[in-house]
């Protein structure tokens, strides 16, 4: 079902954004009088075909759900009926051509605007940035920062939430802002501004781990290693674990919260381990097998019980910020233009070796991203479907043949000229962007595998 679910989400998301990308084509050819022939939603056999409109446009869902296009009449592609000349995109000025292009893109920074400007209206929540244990040796650790602070500033921006925080640390490190400047509140509520120094960070630590790298861990309320649930014919139930049971070590190692537990079982795949367990004030022995059970490519160990959790604690946690809808459609503007020049800097620095390229990612770990995303709720859904609204804008704007850039280059190239380039030229273009498209695939294929591989 989780497979399932992902796929759904993935292919939900994947043609939410062809569609917004290809209706932004649309609407603007039809606005400069170009005949569109087809609107196609995906690639190679059609499997749903309809004619509409007064020029029978043929709309089109194809097989091959990772892309589209829209086929607009050009005297390049096929003969055109005298009378249809004039509506032919080659003889549109340089121009109008310019605009229908760029309207995909663009179509899909609209969007990601619309996405955020909901969701800002509608109230994002998330975890309040409190520090949890402070990584020894670490940047965070020589800054002094202590466990139980809350982020409050970091630069010149404002933090409430941990996703807030985490964007703000990133961006100044990709700027390779050597330090920063960041105010915490203390469990006292005295604010204390400290000097992070992000200077020894290099292109492989600005990845999912990034916060660990500096030392910044997220603060998790301590949960007892007391069982309320046990799955019925899993390890635990079959080891005869009872809800209720308190664990007290395992292997004469103690167990103080649920994470040690955790830990433990994981990393005991097929392993006897001896549990001492508390029952009823009775302190009494039980040997447990974890299951086998594959991770992201990983064996792990579990035996199919859940913690009994103090749900008040959690929510003490959550924050939820909302905005009026002018102020809510201004942030979304500035979210969008800021994750944009951002992700146009990383693409850069991977160009320069600043920044790894295994930041790359290809469509298993968007599908991945999308149904864990889909899972969390629609806000973040909502907010994932913005972020990769915006990569595929920003994608689609590199000037490389083939893409929408390597026309706008095209086209930016024939207003200094005056001239279009010519057909051979735009020939050997169109093999230089599909040598590099097909580069920039591998890379991302197999920055996926490498995800599900263990090291």
């Amino acid at each position: 079902m989780t497979i399932f679910f992902t796929i759904i989400s993935f292919v939900f998301a994947l043609g939410l954004l062809i569609v917004f990308h290809e209706l932004g084509h649309y609407f603007i050819a039809r606005l400069c009088n170009v005949k569109v022939l087809r609107f196609s939603v995906g690639f190679g056999r059609p499997l749903i075909t309809k004619y509409w409109g007064k020029d029978k446009t043929e709309w089109v869902l194809a097989a091959i759900p990772l892309g589209g296009y829209v086929k607009m009449l050009d005297e390049r592609e096929g003969k055109v009926a005298p009378e249809d000349l004039s509506r032919s995109f080659n003889r549109m000025t340089v121009f109008r051509r310019f605009a229908i292009v760029s309207a995909g893109p663009i179509a899909n920074f609209l969007l990601a605007i619309l996405l955020y400007c909901f969701l800002f209206m509608h109230g994002v929540s998330g975890m309040k940035p409190i520090l949890g244990q402070i990584t020894p040796d670490s940047p965070a650790a020589i800054a002094n920062f202590k466990g139980g602070e809350t982020l409050v500033k970091i630069g010149d921006e404002l933090v409430s939430t941990w996703q807030d925080a985490r964007w703000a640390l990133l961006s100044k490190a990709v700027d390779r802002t050597p330090t920063l400047i960041v105010e915490t509140r203390s469990i006292e509520k005295q604010v204390v501004s400290r000097e992070l120094d992000l200077s020894k960070l290099n292109a492989n630590d600005l990845d999912d781990n990034f916060l660990k790298k500096i030392g910044l861990n997220v603060y998790k309320p301590k949960i007892r290693p007391i069982i309320a649930q046990v799955i019925p014919n899993g390890a635990g139930d079959n080891a005869g674990l009872l809800i209720n049971d308190e664990i007290l070590s395992i292997n004469e190692k103690e167990i103080v919260e649920w994470q040690d537990l955790v830990q433990k079982i994981q990393d005991s795949p097929g392993t006897v381990l001896l549990m001492k367990i508390r029952r009823n004030n009775t302190k009494i022995d039980i040997k447990i097998v974890p299951e086998v059970a594959t991770q992201v490519g990983k064996e792990i160990g579990k035996i199919g019980i859940a913690p009994k959790i103090d749900h008040s604690k959690l929510e003490d946690l959550l924050v939820e910020v909302s905005y009026p809808t002018n102020i809510a459609m201004v942030k979304a503007i500035n979210k969008t233009w800021e994750t944009s020049v951002f992700t146009l800097q990383m693409l850069w620095k991977m160009v320069m070796g600043e920044v790894s390229i295994k930041n790359i990612s290809g469509p298993i770990t968007i599908a991945d991203y999308a149904g864990k995303s889909a899972q969390m709720g629609i806000a973040s859904y909502l907010g994932f479907l913005a972020l990769i609204s915006i990569s595929l804008g920003v994608l689609n704007l590199l000037p490389i043949p083939l893409l929408d850039g390597g026309h706008l280059m095209y086209y930016v190239v024939e207003i200094i000229k005056g001239t279009p380039l010519s057909e051979k030229s735009m020939a050997i273009g169109q093999k230089m962007g599909m040598m590099m498209l097909f580069t920039l695939m591998v890379f991302a294929i197999y920055n996926d595998i490498n995800r599900l591989i263990p090291t």
